[in-house]
C-alpha cells in the first residue's frame, strides 16, 4: 500500500469511529439545506501542521466545502490567529471538525516541538531525526509534522531501510555476520536500501570500522565525551547517528562533538497536542 492509500485509510477508519452510522445530534438538530462558516482559531503558541490534510478531509467528506487559507503548513502562530475559514453545509462541517481537530492538534504540537529542538541546533550541522515511535495507524501524518517542523525523517518503517539494532546483532551472531547477511539479503532481492548498524561501545565500532560495507553508525547510549571519540573514528567514512538518552538540555552538547544525526523519539511519542479549536462564524 502506498503512501496516499494509507492516508485514505487514514481517514476511512476516522470517520468510521467518530460517525458510525450516523451523527445523530448534527442529523436531528441541523436541517440538511442549511449553510455555515466556521473558523479554526489558534488558542496557543506554536508551529501549524495539517492545513493540508484538513483540506483532504473536508473535500473527501463533502466534495462542496470550501475552505480559504490564512496561515499555511510551517508558519508560526499565536492565540487569536485564525488559520482558516471554511464554509459549506452546516451537517458537513459539524461532522468533519472533530477529525480535523484531532489531526491537526497533534501534528501541530509534534511541528512546534520538532522546531524547538532544530532551534536548539541552529549554526550546528547536526539534524533532527524522528523515530518509529509512532501513533500506530498515524505515522505518515507524524513523521509529516517533523518535516513541517523542520526535522528529518528517518526510515518510515522496516521497508524502506536495513537497521541492524542490538537485538538482530545477537540474534545473527555478531556484527560481521549481520552485516554480511544483510548485503547478501539486498543482492538476492535485488534491493538498494542503505545500511544502517548500532554499536554500543567502542569495541563494537572498531568491529564494524574493520567489517565496513555500512552507510551510517548509530551510537547507541554513548555518553559525550565517547561520542566525539567515536565521530572522530568514524570521519567522513560513514554517516554517524546519536541515539539513546538524549535530553533537549544534552541535544546541543552532543551535536557540537561532530555527529550528523540526532534521533529523538520524544519528537513523536509523548508530545501534547497544541490547543485549537474549529468556531462557527
Amino acid at each position: 500500500m502506498n503512501e496516499q492509500d494509507l492516508i485514505e485509510s487514514l481517514l476511512n477508519n476516522a470517520f468510521a469511529e467518530d460517525i458510525g452510522d450516523g451523527d445523530h445530534t448534527t442529523l436531528s438538530a441541523i436541517p440538511a439545506t442549511a449553510h455555515g462558516k466556521a473558523k479554526l482559531l489558534i488558542k496557543e503558541k506554536g508551529v501549524l501542521a495539517g492545513v493540508e490534510i484538513a483540506k483532504r478531509v473536508f473535500h473527501k467528506f463533502d466534495p462542496e466545502i470550501k475552505m480559504e487559507v490564512f496561515i499555511r503548513d510551517g508558519e508560526e502562530v499565536n492565540p487569536g490567529d485564525i488559520a482558516f475559514v471554511i464554509e459549506g453545509k452546516t451537517q458537513s462541517l459539524l461532522q468533519t471538525e472533530r477529525t480535523v481537530l484531532n489531526l491537526m492538534q497533534r501534528m501541530s504540537g509534534i511541528a512546534t516541538t520538532t522546531r524547538k529542538y532544530v532551534k536548539q541546533l541552529e549554526g550546528l550541522h547536526t539534524r533532527v531525526l524522528d523515530t518509529r515511535k509512532t501513533t500506530p495507524g498515524l505515522r505518515l501524518l507524524e513523521k509529516q509534522a517533523v518535516k513541517i517542523g523542520g526535522g528529518v525523517n528517518h526510515r518510515i518503517g522496516l521497508f524502506d531501510m536495513i537497521l541492524l539494532k542490538d537485538n538482530h546483532i545477537d540474534f545473527a551472531g555478531g556484527i560481521e555476520n549481520a552485516i554480511t547477511k544483510a548485503k547478501e539479503y539486498l543482492k538476492a532481492k535485488n534491493k538498494n536500501l542503505k545500511i544502517e548498524i548500532e554499536v554500543r561501545n567502542m569495541d563494537e565500532l572498531e568491529q564494524v570500522m574493520k567489517a565496513g560495507g555500512v552507510d551510517r553508525i548509530m551510537l547507541d547510549n554513548f555518553d559525550i565525551p565517547t561520542t566525539k571519540k567515536a565521530v572522530e573514528r568514524i570521519a567522513g567514512k560513514y554517516e554517524t547517528e546519536s541515539s539513546g538518552g538524549i535530553t533537549f538540555d544534552t541535544l546541543r552538547d552532543y551535536a557540537e562533538t561532530g555527529v550528523d544525526f540526532i534521533s529523538v523519539g520524544a519528537l513523536t511519542h509523548s508530545v501534547k497536542g497544541l490547543d485549537m479549536s474549529l468556531k462557527a462564524v
